[in-house]
């Protein structure tokens, strides 16, 4: 099984690991546009700030944020289940899994990020500032940036398994899975029971939930159908909707009554 997580807008400060090694990130084919992104990045945030932060879509008061990109070849690093925190990863909570469900986080999980493309959560990366729905002058708007990269690495990537995709549709811009891939993939979304609505701060705390869960008990379903059975045995009320038509995704619904 293969995850996909959006990032957290709130970082955790960079530490004081040694500093970002590229070449040491998982699906190195994203390597050249990862380098591409890096260097725009930190050249306009070392220049004009007031520019940087209308680009980067960031108040006065976040101008740190702006110092921070500056600094991301030469800041120490940290693990990327450490950096990102904010709601869904309060929930999922990586520091306190037991040592085989933290092994198939490291093997399953894969963060979508503006700057990196995707991470594993054992990548280690600075802290830094930067969205998928920002548009750089140089390179433009980032999810068109990744989809070609995507692409060529995502389907490896996906392996033969299923693709639990819990993205933002910002990030799931960067990549949308395909043909044979979209059929063994389950896009979730999280709706409050009794008003059928997406909230944003409990959507994202229930996917961090789902993830936990799904860890934790071992779970490892290959095929959405699979998923639907592993979620209702974790107690999860799901509905689900089988693709329409070949080489699209399957849509999942956890309903849940509490908004927590």
């Amino acid at each position: 099984m293969l995850v996909l997580l959006p990032p957290s807008e709130g970082k955790a400060a960079s530490g004081r690991g040694t500093p970002l090694k590229p070449e040491s990130l998982s699906l190195p084919g994203l390597g050249a546009a990862r380098a591409a992104v890096l260097d725009e990045l930190v050249e306009l945030c070392a220049g004009d700030e007031v520019k940087a932060r209308e680009v980067l879509g960031l108040s006065e008061g976040l101008r740190g944020e702006v110092a921070k990109n500056t600094e991301l070849r030469t800041a120490g690093t940290r693990p990327a289940g450490e950096i990102y925190t904010g709601v869904l990863y309060d929930a999922l909570d990586l520091a306190t899994l037991d040592t085989a469900a933290r092994q198939r986080a490291a093997r399953s999980l894969l963060v979508f990020s503006g700057l990196w493309g995707a991470v594993r959560v054992t990548d280690r990366i600075p802290s830094y500032r930067c969205s998928m729905g920002v548009k750089l002058p140089g390179l433009g708007a980032l999810g068109a940036h990744w989809r070609g990269p995507m692409a060529e690495v995502m389907p490896e990537a996906a392996g033969s398994g299923l693709v639990l995709d819990l993205r933002s549709s910002a990030y799931a811009a960067a990549w949308k899975p395909k043909g044979e891939v979209a059929g063994r993939t389950a896009s979730v979304r999280v709706l409050h029971a009794p008003t059928r609505k997406v909230v944003s701060h409990f959507n994202k705390a229930t996917k961090g939930r789902i993830v936990r869960a799904l860890l934790g008990a071992g779970a490892a379903p290959r095929t959405p159908a699979q998923l639907v059975e592993a979620l209702r045995d974790l107690g999860y009320a799901v509905e689900a909707q089988a693709p329409a038509r070949a080489g699209t995704a399957w849509s999942l619904d956890v309903l849940v009554d509490e908004i927590h």
